[in-house]
């Protein structure tokens, strides 16, 4: 029976760590927090975009009404905030709707319709005067169809961005940054005019190659793409290959649309406030075994090692 035990142990572990290799797999998460974010003068209202940022332990988020960047704990406190100047930007919406963290207190945001990106040093209590930041175009100006998530790849310095409609679109590249327009080699991976990879809108991406478990595995380069219309968060492969998905129905029947992830793969969604008096932040985790466990099974494998030495000795 001890045997048998052992066996299906390894035997999971080893499916777990197979499926791992290739992807995420989506079908494991559950909702194991929700939080209230705070409303800091409309700031906190309409969340449309988090991104996690690992040197500071937190999580930063937008609202589309761009009036400036909230930095919160990974449960959802309010740590300190930044204000938007667009005066100059020619943006008339104001509308961020895309964010990403690269590292030491810098951030991009992304303007949807401008389809623009400014880059900034997050100051807390501070003014941005984004006219003035290092930005580049990703798009033509377009209607509130444009730019709806960005996604920073540690790995080469990449990034990914998704449009929401219009069509639909996954892009890939370089963005070099300058004051006055940098350059882009983002180039168009995949498009559809009406749906892609089974949902009809993009609201955000998310790459894994942060996932400490994913590095130097295939999985390291698939993406997370959240679609608020067919409340929807799935997996593809650069290939464009669905790998897995997660329905979102049952999460809330506020707006979902940010997605981020940090080095442990727990995922983190942010709602509008959707008529509520809140924006909201879920926190989504996959059961994953315990040191205990791997010590477990690892001296489970040693155990069969043994008795079928013994065996093979009193034969």
């Amino acid at each position: 029976m001890i045997k048998k035990t052992i066996i299906a142990s390894l035997l999971a572990f080893a499916s777990l760590s197979a499926s791992a290799q290739t992807s995420l797999d989506l079908s494991r998460y559950q909702v194991s927090g929700t939080y209230n974010l705070d409303t800091l003068s409309d700031m906190g209202l309409e969340a449309s975009a988090v991104t996690y940022a690992r040197d500071r332990g937190s999580l930063f988020f937008v609202g589309d009404e761009g009036l400036g960047v909230v930095e919160i704990s990974l449960t959802g406190q309010t740590l300190g905030q930044m204000n938007f100047n667009w005066t100059g930007t020619g943006s008339t919406n104001n509308d961020a709707e895309g964010l990403t963290y690269l590292g030491n207190g810098v951030l991009v945001v992304a303007e949807e319709r401008l389809q623009d990106a400014f880059k900034f040093n997050y100051v807390a209590g501070g003014t941005v005067a984004l006219a003035n930041a290092e930005f580049v175009s990703i798009g033509t100006t377009v209607g509130n169809v444009g730019t709806e998530g960005i996604s920073y790849d540690p790995r080469n310095g990449s990034f990914v961005s998704v449009k929401q409609d219009g069509p639909v679109a996954l892009l890939a590249g370089g963005l070099t940054f300058a004051q006055g327009g940098g350059v882009s080699s983002m180039s168009t991976l995949y498009s559809g005019t009406t749906s892609l990879f089974g949902v009809n809108s993009f609201s955000d991406v998310q790459t894994l190659s942060p996932i400490d478990a994913l590095v130097g595995t295939a999985a390291a380069d698939n993406l997370l793409i959240l679609s608020l219309d067919s409340k929807k968060l799935i997996e593809i492969n650069r290939s464009g290959q669905v790998l897995s998905s997660l329905d979102l129905s049952g999460v809330t029947n506020q707006a979902i649309e940010g997605v981020t992830v940090d080095e442990k793969g727990t995922i983190y969604l942010v709602a509008e406030d959707s008529g509520m008096p809140n924006s909201k932040l879920f926190v989504l985790t996959a059961p994953v075994p315990e040191p205990e466990t791997y010590a477990m099974l690892l001296a489970g494998l040693g155990l069969l090692g043994a008795v079928a030495r013994r065996r093979k000795l009193a034969a």
